[in-house]
């Protein structure tokens, strides 16, 4: 699955448009809590546990994406954007989301 943020492929045609698919994932306020807690992680103003966390959020997100894009019989999606927002009461939680259009291309 090609997976792209641009709204081209070079030297590839699109042949057919599947529509808009997304993914999303949600941290959960505990997750926050643990990571601010594992202050000897902290090197030079970053946290690796919550780079990590991030990180695995997005992949989960762009997994979804593709999930569904393959369940139309796209080969690709493209067009992809990726959000972050805070959700929950008093923004007690992140949510990742991707989304794009998923295509077959020839």
């Amino acid at each position: 699955m090609l997976i792209t943020t641009t709204n081209t492929v070079e030297g590839r045609r699109i042949l057919e448009y599947q529509g808009l698919v997304t993914g999303e994932a949600i941290l959960g306020a505990n997750i926050f809590r643990d990571l601010f807690a594992a202050v000897s992680d902290v090197v030079g103003g970053r946290s690796g546990a919550y780079e990590r966390e991030l990180k695995n959020a997005r992949d989960i997100a762009i997994e979804e994406m593709a999930a569904e894009a393959r369940s139309r019989g796209a080969n690709a999606v493209i067009g992809v954007d990726l959000d972050y927002e805070t959700v929950g009461g008093k923004g007690s939680m992140l949510m990742v989301s991707a989304s794009g259009t998923a295509v077959l291309l020839g």
